[in-house]
């Protein structure tokens, strides 16, 4: 969606103080039954035959090309019979009347032409690498539906990003992954302190996250090495962009170089090239710097800030989100993952100015030393408050949290009933169950195409930032 906002954009519903809270769209709230049932490319699935006709589908390309082949075959019959009928003097008997005799030839011609399409497909498969006529057509049409998918851009950094990603990528080629570059920490930081190349990792897990054609390839990105000196915790990914950055003079261009090798789905950009560090101050007073001695530190976080604070937003990102279709925040660590994104200027004035809806997606886990205790109402207000107060149009919740036990630090993260201020809050249950500190790749995307489906244009974001 392009073009100037219409000031209010339409509601899934707004949740009061006191309400129920809002339930998600049907095909969230059925792990995206009905978002399935809606979308081509599943009502197609069925037969072998139904498959088989995708490739028949509108829009797809076969047809107009088997076409365009059908008229070059007459065009070269045509021209045959009339030199064979005027430099040879030879006539055609007529066994039929015309026009049988002219149909005939037709089906003929056309039986001719698919036969011979059907034998190129059966000598070109082994070479295609592909087992089945059915998969075939499973694939030209997964990627042409995919392709004419809408245009979503995802803001944010770690883990929580990459899930993300990884079920989008099936409903949608026109990805754009905006990525922090504040990371100091693990191999990311060594490399970004002793190269001075920005930090790679981030990249490397949105990469592989939107790679599907070369799993090898995908593996060996995520390699991480256990010996040797110099080389123990780094990833192959991460010493492969580096390099790539010093050979093709520029990180944009490894990025661009590194998609090309993992046949990646969208774009993975950064939200500014400068070299970012964190700050922040917290709620005793004190002052810390960098991103993973804020982690390390704990604590009730006041402000976080950025050096430099004027850092130039990456004119890549800033297009993505002028451009976009729907707009997602996170998920991901809220102070060290996704605000630093937002907090660069040009960034955050190009989620105002975007008439794309937003959705902030709220963490299914509190992160140790960020996020305890807080619910979604205290995600949202810590993101309004570092930014603005109409930055997300929804804010998309777990419904169903597990408990965490011992097995992993943090807790679940719950909507206590509180209105969240100038935001939607929706709720589907998208958590993974076997590993409930993340969302589940698939429920997630599927809600996600939910909202985009079900809303228009954003809002004006001109209103003041609320008090806590």
């Amino acid at each position: 969606m392009n073009g100037s906002r219409n000031g209010t954009s339409p509601k899934l519903g707004r949740y009061e103080a006191g309400a129920e809270p809002i339930a998600a769209p049907d095909g969230a709230r059925r792990n995206g039954a009905s978002a399935r049932a809606s979308d081509p490319v599943h009502a197609w699935s069925g037969s072998r035959t139904q498959r088989f006709l995708r490739l028949l589908y509108p829009g797809i390309g076969l047809k107009r090309w088997a076409l365009v082949g059908a008229l070059g075959v007459a065009a070269c019959s045509i021209g045959v019979s009339f030199l064979i009928s005027h430099l040879l003097a030879v006539s055609f008997p007529s066994v039929l009347p015309w026009y049988l005799e002219g149909f005939l030839l037709l089906a003929f011609g056309t039986g001719a032409i698919l036969l011979s399409m059907y034998g190129f497909y059966r000598v070109l498969a082994p070479l295609l690498r592909s087992q089945s006529i059915d998969a075939v057509a499973d694939t030209v049409y997964n990627r042409w539906s995919r392709g004419r998918g809408p245009k979503v851009v995802a803001i944010g950094g770690g883990t929580g990003l990459s899930v993300l990603l990884r079920g989008l990528r099936t409903r949608t080629d026109n990805l754009t992954a905006i990525i922090t570059v504040a990371d100091d920490g693990g191999s990311s930081g060594i490399l970004r302190r002793e190269l001075g190349a920005l930090p790679p990792g981030d990249f490397r897990n949105c990469l592989v996250a939107l790679s599907e054609d070369e799993p090898l390839l995908a593996d060996l990105f995520q390699y991480r090495f256990d010996d040797g000196d110099g080389l123990k915790g780094h990833s192959f990914g991460n010493l492969f962009i580096v390099a790539m950055t010093d050979v093709a003079n520029s990180f944009e261009e490894a990025l661009v170089e590194s998609s090309r090798i993992l046949a990646v789905r969208g774009v993975v950009a950064p939200s500014t090239s400068a070299d970012l560090q964190l700050s922040a101050r917290f709620a005793d007073g004190e002052f810390v710097r960098g991103e993973s001695s804020i982690t390390r530190r704990g604590g009730s976080v006041e402000r976080l800030m950025i050096e430099p604070e004027d850092a130039p937003a990456h004119p890549l990102a800033v297009r993505a989100i002028e451009e976009a279709d729907l707009v997602i925040i996170g998920p991901g660590s809220l102070y060290t993952s996704i605000l630093p994104n937002i907090l660069v200027r040009g960034i955050s004035d190009a989620l105002k100015r975007t008439s794309a809806p937003v959705v902030y997606v709220c963490n299914v886990a509190t992160q140790v030393g960020e996020t305890q205790d807080y619910t979604v109402r205290d995600h949202v207000l810590a993101l309004q408050r570092h930014t603005f107060a109409t930055i997300a149009d929804h804010v998309l919740a777990n419904s169903n949290p597990i408990p965490l036990g011992d097995r992993f630090l943090g807790e679940a993260v719950i909507h206590d009933g509180r209105s969240v201020p100038r935001a939607n809050v929706i709720l589907a249950d998208l958590v993974d169950p076997t590993h409930p500190v993340r969302h589940d790749a698939n429920k997630l995307a599927s809600a996600i195409m939910d909202i985009q489906q079900a809303t228009g244009e954003r809002r004006e974001a001109t209103e003041p930032v609320p008090a806590e």
